[in-house]
């Protein structure tokens, strides 16, 4: 059966502008029509915003929901079904949940949460429970002895759709000041100071009999597999270098303003934190995300791990007074994110797109987000 809405009086955004007063005609799940002069018919948003639907690629949420407490495994589809409610609430309709192929422990929630996360993320989406729609991005920690087989098993399932290359030795990448190094892993994981220093000398050694193997298998094989592949914490030359070597489109947080330019003049998509925007800095001590914004070096913001931190960061980029628009804002959490992983159905309000939209009411710092609709079905 053939569906119709129109929204009309609204704040449309555009990739590259905002239309005030627009009307958007969506036609069984696809933009339709976008009227200029507004229309005379269709839901009145009373002069609001809408928005494309937002794309997240790199989120941990789901992680903290699986394991609320350390050592607690909360039952699977509980988990996945609370996640999604926080996802699509925050006005991200296509998401990128994060999974964990290693760990700097070898037994840790993360490692063992694996098979649990991808079996209810599948059995909620088949029940068609979830209002996001969502895809898989495994992350690889080179580090770890079994990464190679975890890979060639979870890139075989058609939802995983990104990888990225991880490698979280202590005092390199995310944690070069060891300072914030022993803060996070002594306050995190309640560690002595011996224990932490046994952690340090434990990963050196898994790092020298690892890493470079790992991290070529690795590669190769989302390569044969189609996937996207993302650098993570990139903090020298050599490692972009290393990422541009191995063919990859997408830079998560780089740590440095020089790996950050080296990124994006190489054509790869620069990826930032929610959080590091919103907060004005980075909780490791690294570059802040609003200085890479200033030296035109962020293509993506990530929710990472606050989902609600998309649209708040975005809107700080837009009045940062560094040349960046509410529109090119908008699209650094829709557009940009959709694009740099192949998904061009979606991501911008554009004829024949999918009707994945937001409507946000901002007043000064205030965003809140109303309503969510996927594909032109209202989800939140």
């Amino acid at each position: 059966m053939s569906s119709e809405i129109v929204f009309r009086n609204a704040r449309v955004v555009l990739r590259d502008r905002v239309l005030e007063g627009a009307a958007v005609r969506v036609k069984d799940g696809r933009i339709a029509d976008i009227a200029e002069g507004g229309s005379a018919v269709g839901t009145d948003l009373d002069g609001e915003f809408l928005m494309p639907g937002f794309v997240e690629l790199h989120t941990d949420n789901l992680e903290k929901h699986m394991s609320p407490r350390p050592g607690v495994h909360w039952p699977a589809e509980d988990a996945v079904m609370a996640h999604d409610a926080q996802i699509a609430a925050a006005g991200i309709v296509t998401v990128f949940d994060a999974v964990g192929l290693g760990d700097v422990f070898e037994r840790s929630d993360r490692v063992e949460n694996l098979e649990r996360m991808h079996a209810a993320l599948m059995a909620t989406g088949a029940a068609g429970a979830l209002r996001a729609e969502h895809l898989i991005h495994v992350r690889c920690e080179v580090t770890y002895p079994n990464v190679e087989a975890l890979a060639k098993r979870m890139m075989d399932f058609p939802e995983v759709k990104l990888a990225s290359i991880m490698d979280h030795t202590p005092g390199q990448r995310q944690f070069v000041d060891e300072g914030k190094l022993r803060l996070y892993y002594t306050k995190k994981y309640a560690m002595t100071d011996e224990a932490f220093r046994e952690f340090v000398a434990e990963r050196h050694h898994m790092h020298l009999n690892y890493a470079v193997a790992n991290r070529r298998l690795l590669v190769d094989h989302a390569h044969r597999k189609g996937i996207a592949l993302a650098s993570h914490d990139d903090a020298t030359l050599a490692h972009v270098d290393e990422a541009i070597r191995d063919r990859m489109q997408i830079a998560e947080f780089p740590t440095t303003p020089e790996a950050a330019a080296a990124s994006h003049a190489a054509g790869l998509a620069v990826l930032v934190g929610g959080p590091n925007l919103v907060l004005g800095g980075s909780h490791s001590g690294n570059v802040a995300a609003v200085d890479l914004a200033r030296t035109g070096h962020v293509d993506i913001v990530s929710s990472d791990y606050v989902p609600a931190s998309i649209l708040p960061a975005a809107l700080k980029l837009a009045r940062a007074d560094i040349g960046i628009d509410l529109a090119a804002a908008v699209a650094k959490i829709s557009y940009n994110p959709a694009h740099s992983v192949g998904l061009d159905d979606r991501g911008e309000i554009a004829l024949g797109k999918r009707a994945d939209l937001v409507r946000a009411r901002i007043a000064g710092d205030l965003a809140q987000i109303r309503e969510v609709w996927r594909e032109g079905r209202r989800v939140v």
